[in-house]
C-alpha cells in the first residue's frame, strides 16, 4: 500500500515540475520520503541532461528589473528571457523563482548577451551551474535565451501576459529622456503589439535599406511600371516598409492617425532606443 497521499503527488509536482508518473515512482522509491523523491527525482533529471540537449525550449517567460544608474544620473532596465519546454514548467515556482536569479544575476554582472551572463555568477556558482541544477530538478531542457541592457534618462517596463495562468510572455524597455516618460508606457504597450525593428530610419542597417530598394524596383519593374515613374514608386515602398518596421514611423496604436514619432514629439520628448522579447520568437 502507498504511504502517500495524492496531496504529496501534488506537492512534488508543484515543486518539480515533473509528470505524475514520475513523481510517483519517486515516491514509491523513496517510501513516500518528499525530500528523497525530490533528490531521486532530479539525481535522474541529472542523467537525462544530454538526451535533452537537442529538445526545443519554446516556452518560457521574460523578466525585467529597471534601476538607477551607477552614477545616479539616469537609469537603465536590464531583460531576461529564460526558456522550458512545456508550458506546465514555464509556470513552475522553482521555474519562476530561477528566472528572477537569472536576472539579479543579469542585472549584478552587467552581462549584455547570454554567453556572459550563463558565465556570471549568483551565490558562488556560474549561472549555467544552476541553469543545470533546474534542468535536472524539472526534468526538461532549460535555457537562458538572451538578455538586453537599455539605458536612458529614464526607463520604462512592460509585461504582457498571453495567458492568465502563465508567466508574462512578451517583454519591453524604452528609453526616454525626462519628457519622454510621460507617453513611455503608451508606447511600451505598442512595442508589445507591434514588434517594430528598429528605432528610426537612420537605424536601420545600410544593406537592409539597399536590399528593400532593389526589391521595390525590381518589383516594380514587373509590375510593369513606367520607367519614368520608378524613383517616385520606389520611394513610396520605400517609406511603407519604414513605416512598417521603424516605431517612429509606425501608426500609434492608441491613435493611428499620428505616428509614435508625432506623439512623443507632441509630449516634448525623445525614445532613445527599445528592446522587445517575445518567448519562443
Amino acid at each position: 500500500m502507498a504511504n502517500y497521499t495524492a496531496a504529496d503527488i501534488k506537492a512534488l509536482r508543484e515543486k518539480t515540475g515533473a509528470g505524475m508518473l514520475d513523481v510517483k515512482k519517486a515516491l514509491d522509491e523513496a517510501a513516500g520520503d518528499q525530500d528523497k523523491a525530490l533528490e531521486i527525482i532530479r539525481v535522474k533529471g541529472l542523467k537525462g541532461v544530454a538526451k535533452r540537449e537537442g529538445r526545443a525550449v519554446a516556452e518560457g517567460l521574460v523578466a525585467v528589473e529597471v534601476a538607477p544608474t551607477a552614477d545616479g544620473v539616469g537609469e537603465v532596465g536590464v531583460m531576461v528571457e529564460v526558456n522550458s519546454e512545456t508550458d506546465f514548467v514555464a509556470k513552475n515556482q522553482t521555474f519562476v523563482s530561477f528566472a528572477d536569479r537569472v536576472l539579479a544575476a543579469a542585472v549584478s554582472s552587467g552581462a549584455s548577451d547570454a554567453d556572459a551572463l550563463l558565465a556570471a555568477e549568483t551565490d558562488g556558482v556560474s549561472v549555467q551551474n544552476v541553469v543545470d541544477d533546474v534542468a535536472a530538478t524539472l526534468g526538461e531542457k532549460i535555457a537562458v535565451r538572451r538578455v538586453a541592457r537599455i539605458a536612458g534618462e529614464k526607463v520604462t517596463s512592460y509585461l504582457h501576459r498571453t495567458a492568465k495562468d502563465l508567466p508574462p510572455q512578451v517583454g519591453v524597455l524604452v528609453a526616454t529622456d525626462a519628457a519622454g516618460a510621460d507617453v513611455a508606457h503608451d508606447i511600451a504597450m505598442h512595442v508589445a503589439a507591434f514588434s517594430p525593428r528598429y528605432l528610426s530610419r537612420d537605424e536601420v542597417p545600410a544593406d537592409v535599406v539597399e536590399n528593400e530598394r532593389r526589391i521595390a524596383e525590381e518589383t516594380s519593374r514587373n509590375e510593369g511600371k513606367p520607367e519614368a515613374a520608378l524613383p517616385k514608386i520606389v520611394e513610396g515602398r520605400m517609406n511603407g516598409f519604414y513605416k512598417e518596421n521603424c516605431l517612429l514611423d509606425q501608426a500609434f496604436a492608441k491613435d493611428n492617425k499620428k505616428s509614435v514619432g508625432q506623439v512623443v514629439t507632441e509630449a516634448g520628448g525623445t525614445v532613445t532606443g527599445f528592446a522587445r522579447f517575445r518567448v519562443g520568437a
